[in-house]
C-alpha cells in the first residue's frame, strides 16, 4: 500500500484562521460504540463456536493470526460498515478493531487482506455446514422458554454477479447473471443463509432444509407447532406431502391458472361488480377444495377475490391452518412481507451480496460471516433497543447512531479507556444499551 507523505489537507480558511487536517491522530477510532457488538458477541458466544467449526492447515509455529481473531475482523468489519477485505489494510492498525477481536490495542497488527482471502479460500463444504448449524443452535438457545409456535419464512432472491464466479448462471426472471441464495427466518432470527446457482428450482433443497429444522426443534421443544410460509415459488406437492405426513402445517401461495380462476370466477365477478357500483376498492374472501393433476389429494385453497381500478387482483392460498379466509390472508400470509425487509437488509446494509470470490464455497462462507454480522446486530436490537424508539431500527439506523462514535483510545498497562466524543448526541441511549447488555445472560449450557 502506498505510504501517506504526511502533507496536511488545507481547507477553506475560518475568518483569519487556516483550516488543515491530516491523518496523524494517533489512537483514535471512528467506531466507539462496536464495544457493545463486542458485548453481544461474548455473551452469545457466535464468533467462538464458528471459529470451531474451521479446521486450521497451517504449521502452527508460524502462525501469527488465529482463526477467531481473523473472523472476529470480518464480521466486526462487516457490522461496521467495512465490506472490502482491502479495507482491513488500514483497520488492521485500528486499536478498536484489535480491541474486538480480542487482540492487545497497542500490539501488533491484525491480519492483512491477503492473509484474510486465504481463509474465505481454503473453507471447506463440511465446515460450513458446520457453521450453518450454529446460527440454528443460536436461535434455539435465545428461547428462554419453549415457544407454542414456530413459523419459518422461506425465501429466495437474487444474488448479482459481476464477474466470472463458479455456479454463475444467466437467470431470466431477474435479466442478470446472478446466485439465488435461500433464506429461512423465524420472525426476525436469520436461521439459514445458503447459496445456490441460478439455474434451479427455486425451491430446490427446501425440503431437506425443513427436515433438519423440523427434526432439531422438536428435539428442543417436543410440543412446538411448526408453521411454514412462503410464496408461490416453493408451492411444491412433496414438500405439501411431506408436511402433511409430519405434522407440519403450511401457508403457501399458489400460482393462479385457468381452473383456479374458473373457481374464483363468482367472488370475482361480484367484486367486479360491486367496484363498479362504488368505484372503490373491493375484497372478497372464500375457500375451495383444490388440487393440481400432479397432486397427491386435494387441500384447502384460500381466494383473495380484489378488483382495483387498474383490474381484478385475485389471490390464491393454500394452507393447512384452520381459521377464516381473510384473517389467514391478510394477518398471516401477507405478514410474511416482513422477511424481505430482512433480507433487504442483510443484502444492503451487511453486505451478503459481496460474492466476488471466485470459488462458490469461499462465497457461501461470506453469506455467512454476513449472516452473523446480521445475528449480533439482531440480538443487539432485540435486547439492548427493546422499548426504546429505537427498538425497530434497521442496520444502517443502529450503525449510524450507535456504533459510529468517535473515540480517543488511551491505553496503560491495566486499562483501556475509551473517551467517547462529547458530542455525541445519543449518550443517554448508548447508556441504557450498555446498562442492559451487562444484565443479559445466557445459560452456559445453551451456548457450549
Amino acid at each position: 500500500m502506498t505510504e501517506c507523505s504526511g502533507k496536511p489537507l488545507v481547507f477553506s480558511s475560518l475568518f483569519r484562521r487556516r483550516v488543515e487536517a491530516d491523518f496523524d491522530g494517533g489512537h483514535l477510532t471512528s467506531d466507539g460504540g462496536a464495544l457493545l457488538v463486542r458485548e453481544v458477541d461474548r455473551r452469545l458466544g457466535l464468533i467462538r463456536r464458528l471459529a470451531a467449526c474451521l479446521s486450521d492447515p497451517r504449521d502452527p509455529r508460524y502462525v501469527t493470526h488465529a482463526i477467531e481473531t481473523m473472523l472476529r475482523q470480518r464480521v466486526f468489519g462487516l457490522v461496521l460498515g467495512y465490506e472490502d477485505l482491502n479495507d482491513h489494510q488500514t483497520l488492521r492498525d485500528d486499536p478498536l478493531m484489535k480491541l474486538v477481536a480480542e487482540q492487545d490495542p497497542a500490539g501488533d497488527p491484525l491480519a492483512s487482506p491477503p492473509t484474510l482471502s486465504r481463509l474465505e479460500n481454503r473453507v471447506d463444504r463440511r465446515a460450513l455446514g458446520r457453521m450453518a448449524g450454529v446460527l440454528v443452535e443460536t436461535f434455539v438457545a435465545s428461547q428462554a422458554e419453549p415457544p407454542e409456535e414456530v413459523l419459518l419464512d422461506f425465501d429466495a432472491t437474487d444474488d448479482p454477479l459481476h464477474g466470472m464466479q463458479e455456479g454463475r448462471f444467466f437467470h431470466g426472471y431477474y435479466d442478470g447473471y446472478c446466485y439465488l441464495p435461500l433464506y429461512v427466518f423465524a420472525g426476525e432470527h436469520l436461521l439459514v443463509a445458503y447459496l445456490r446457482p441460478s439455474n434451479i428450482d427455486p425451491s430446490k433443497h427446501t425440503r431437506a432444509i425443513l427436515k433438519l429444522l423440523v427434526k432439531r426443534f422438536r428435539r428442543a421443544w417436543p410440543h412446538v407447532r411448526i408453521v411454514v410460509r412462503a410464496d408461490s415459488g416453493f408451492c411444491r406437492w412433496r414438500l405439501m406431502r411431506w408436511c402433511d405426513r409430519h405434522g407440519v402445517d403450511y401457508l403457501l401461495g399458489l400460482a393462479k391458472n385457468v381452473r383456479l380462476e374458473r373457481l374464483a370466477a363468482p367472488w370475482a365477478e361480484e367484486a367486479a361488480w360491486a367496484f363498479q357500483a362504488t368505484g372503490t376498492k373491493q375484497r372478497l374472501f372464500a375457500e375451495v377444495s383444490y388440487a393440481a393433476e400432479t397432486w397427491d389429494r386435494a387441500r384447502r385453497v384460500l381466494i383473495k377475490a380484489e378488483h382495483l381500478a387498474d383490474g381484478p387482483n385475485t389471490r390464491f392460498v393454500v394452507t393447512s391452518l384452520p381459521g377464516d379466509p381473510q384473517a389467514l390472508y391478510d394477518e398471516r400470509y401477507c405478514a410474511r412481507g416482513e422477511m424481505e425487509n430482512r433480507i433487504k437488509e442483510q443484502q444492503l446494509a451487511l453486505f451478503a451480496d459481496r460474492t466476488s470470490c471466485h470459488r462458490f464455497l469461499a462465497n457461501q462462507f461470506r453469506l455467512l460471516l454476513s449472516a452473523a454480522a446480521y445475528v449480533l446486530v439482531e440480538a443487539l436490537r432485540r435486547v439492548g433497543l427493546a422499548g426504546t424508539q429505537e427498538a425497530k431500527a434497521q442496520t444502517g439506523t443502529i450503525r449510524l447512531r450507535l456504533l459510529k462514535v468517535g473515540a480517543r483510545v488511551r491505553i496503560t498497562a491495566r486499562r483501556v479507556v475509551l473517551h467517547l466524543a462529547s458530542g455525541y448526541p445519543w449518550q443517554a441511549l448508548l447508556r441504557q444499551v450498555a446498562a442492559r447488555l451487562a444484565e443479559w445472560t445466557i445459560p452456559a449450557a445453551a451456548i457450549s
